[in-house]
């Protein structure tokens, strides 16, 4: 860090790069010396045209895509998404399946059956009286797809629960060339390399890899809504209708320009720190660091598989309750922000994004050692 600024581990919005946070503030007043803000530059105009196709071309240099694929920027994060996908996608056939990991999963399942046959293919939902807690992906094995879906929905990282797929469900041993797979990517995309050929359409917000709340990102083959679902819905408004918005380049109404901006600057701080395979490489060790203190511990636990354990957000528990408040007094004290756990699952919680450095999580380590030694 260059500053003795705090760690934050917040679920999202969340840890920015401080470099990123240093740029906006010296360009605060004017951009590229334009005597304009960001925030006061018409979407439309020229200057701020640049810094929108700039951002949408360094995504997808940075996620490898081919042009297949197109970037859109839209707004009401991933819980909008959570609508917008199934009044985009089952205008003509209105089978949707998903697969049910956690909190995120839920809700996404929730909102399509209200456009459509929403059909839960597994869940690792608990049984009745287990601890309420999602942790594990269940196994392809257990999954029953339907071949005639209109696509398959997948919740790549369960931000609550701590659960990441590692690798995607293999479509065409399913049997579902022809499903289109959909993931929730909010809270992992660009923290390691991907393989997006499999993927049909990629959405999330933005405020935990990429930049401020206020953007979405959707990521689509053409293909998809070119030939699988060339239409939305009657009752879409056209604002979230996927065409409308790609035949407008994401301008079809004012965009959050000033998100659009910073997320630009997150791609070029990416960059030089040699993109996501760079990336990939810091986040495995810092939650490597981690996952290695909890397993050798009788203090602490985590009720995650470990073939499913999320890189981003690690869930991990104490032996008693009434040791929560005093951790966390204790960790604040220390210049460790946001361990507290959501209130559906409890417990404590990192989120070790990209922004968030290897000192944060060594001093995070380090403190987790000494309040153990004490409590323990």
């Amino acid at each position: 860090m260059t500053s003795k600024r705090p760690y934050n581990f917040a679920p999202g919005p969340a840890v920015l790069p401080e470099p990123v946070l240093e740029k906006a503030a010296e360009q605060m007043l004017s951009w590229g010396g334009s005597g304009m803000s960001v925030m006061e530059m018409s979407h439309r105009g020229p200057l701020f045209t640049g810094i929108h196709e700039r951002a949408i071309a360094d995504l997808k240099e940075l996620l490898g895509l081919d042009d297949d694929f197109e970037v859109l920027f839209m707004q009401g994060g991933a819980t909008a998404q959570n609508a917008i996908v199934p009044m985009n996608l089952l205008a003509k056939n209105s089978k949707a399946d998903f697969v049910h990991t956690g909190h995120w999963s839920a809700k996404s399942i929730a909102e399509a059956k209200k456009y459509g046959d929403s059909h839960v293919v597994a869940t690792a939902e608990p049984e009745w009286g287990e601890v309420a807690s999602f942790g594990y992906v269940p196994p392809v094995s257990q999954w029953s797809p339907r071949e005639q879906a209109a696509y398959l929905h997948i919740c790549g990282n369960e931000t609550i629960g701590g659960v990441e797929y590692h690798q995607w469900p293999d479509m065409a041993g399913l049997g579902l060339n022809k499903v289109p797979l959909v993931v929730d990517m909010s809270s992992h995309i660009l923290s390691r390399p991907m393989d997006f050929s499999g993927i049909a359409l990629a959405y999330g917000g933005a405020q935990k890899n990429i930049g401020p709340s206020g953007l979405t990102f959707v990521i689509l083959k053409r293909s998809l809504i070119e030939e699988h679902a060339p239409q939305a819905m009657a009752i879409c408004p056209s604002v979230f209708d996927y065409r409308k918005v790609l035949e407008n380049n994401s301008l079809l109404n004012t965009p959050s320009t000033f998100a659009i901006y910073i997320a630009g600057l997150v791609f070029d701080w990416l960059k030089t720190q040699g993109g996501v395979a760079a990336m990939g490489e810091v986040n495995a060790k810092k939650a490597d660091l981690v996952y290695q203190l909890i397993d050798g511990s009788d203090f602490y636990s985590s009720r995650v598989h470990k073939a499913n354990r999320s890189f981003m957000n690690i869930p991990f528990f104490l032996p008693d309750d009434r040791l929560y408040e005093p951790f966390l007094k204790g960790a604040q004290a220390s210049g460790l922000l946001n361990l507290k756990g959501h209130k559906a699952v409890g417990g404590l919680r990192a989120s070790l994004y990209n922004a968030m450095p290897l000192e944060g999580v060594e001093a995070l380590v380090g403190y987790m050692r000494r309040f153990e030694k004490e409590q323990g």
